[in-house]
């Protein structure tokens, strides 16, 4: 009997390919869209996961002979990624709600979905691979073969039982190979573009979905120096994030960048280029994958955002739930509520979101 997959399709291209190349191993397979948005929501045409998008993933599914199945999770992404995202920016973090829709949905409730199927697998368009360590006993999240297109960074909450049954088909692809296999195939997703934006924020606009979502007005307080000298008014917390430049509405005879974000005192503090660096780095919520634990200090490359090219640095874990990193180099505008993400290689040795 032939193995059961459950496909995570978006409406795109990758998901689209990543349903043919497990189709073309002989797999049992089923599509499934998640629906994140009420249907009054969707009148806005979110970045993605829109009616269109469910409308091509479905037809895809009907190329391939697939059942598809739409799971309404619109109250579970407003709870796990919308809030989260809300709260993050009203506490003065930057979150990065693609990691924690992937950690809550995509593989926890699309993982038990696939469980009540009865499939082996949940199958998705992620660029990355898995693997499994012998020696150690533990399965492997690695880097994709196209490193320009690596999506290992959001994927590191990933557990042990999570990444034996997952399977990531375009871990070794390029995207134009995998757009070469969509046009060969006739898939009207070939040439689909890509969603660039959050999935519930219009033009990136993210200071006024946040407005009208919670209703709430965020009062306008100090901009300040770092020795707390007043420099001017901001126009509400959460316009800002570490590392901004643009849009501060101040001007300087240098320019100036958010340096920290106090939601208790009101105030943004601003500083130099140079003062946005630091070579320490700690997080909180861990998820360790190819070790069970650091127990002594581990030569690691890390990253500190999704397009922050790896840097050296030496990792250690100070408690059940920490890791500290101390970069080589420093690095710039490190940023709370970012995920601090560790390899050895190609090789995810874990990740948690910085603090």
């Amino acid at each position: 009997m032939s193995q059961k997959a459950l496909i995570a399709m978006s409406g795109g291209v990758d998901s689209s390919v990543a349903a043919w190349l497990i189709r073309e191993k002989g797999y049992d397979c089923a599509g499934a869209t998640m629906r994140l948005f009420q249907k009054e929501e969707m009148t806005a045409e979110p970045g993605c996961c829109t009616s269109q998008d469910m409308e091509d993933a479905r037809a895809v599914a009907d190329m391939l002979g697939m059942p598809y199945y739409v799971y309404d999770f619109a109250d579970r992404f407003r709870e796990a990624v919308i809030d989260r995202f809300v709260e993050a920016y009203e506490n003065g973090r930057t979150p990065n709600p693609c990691i924690d829709c992937n950690r809550y949905l995509k593989f926890e409730e699309l993982f038990l979905r696939g469980r009540q199927l009865g499939c082996d697998f949940v199958v998705t368009g992620h660029y990355a691979r898995t693997g499994y360590d012998e020696k150690s006993g533990r399965y492997l999240l690695k880097k994709a073969a196209d490193t320009s297109k690596d999506q290992s960074y959001v994927l590191y909450s990933l557990t042990q039982d999570q990444l034996s049954h997952v399977q990531f088909p375009l871990g070794e692809l390029t995207k134009q190979e995998v757009r070469q296999i969509a046009r060969e195939h006739g898939f009207l997703t070939a040439d689909k573009a890509e969603s660039q934006d959050i999935c519930f924020v219009q033009d990136g606009k993210y200071y006024e979905f946040i407005c009208d979502y919670t209703g709430r007005d965020y009062p306008a307080g100090d901009f300040i120096d770092t020795r707390g000298n007043v420099l001017g008014r901001h126009q509400g917390i959460i316009r800002y994030t570490v590392g901004q430049r643009k849009g501060l509405g101040i001007a300087f005879g240098e320019p100036v960048y958010v340096m920290k974000v106090d939601p208790e005192a009101n105030t943004v503090m601003l500083g130099t280029n140079e003062e946005l660096f630091t070579d320490t780095v700690t997080a909180k919520k861990i998820n360790l994958i190819s070790t069970d634990r650091i127990r002594e200090p581990l030569r690691v490359k890390a990253k500190v955002r999704y397009r922050h090219k790896e840097q050296w640095a030496t990792a250690t874990q100070p408690d059940e739930d920490t890791l500290q990193v101390v970069f080589d180099e420093p690095q710039r505008a490190v940023t709370a509520g970012q995920a601090l993400v560790l390899y050895d290689g190609d090789v995810v040795v874990g990740g948690g979101t910085i603090v």
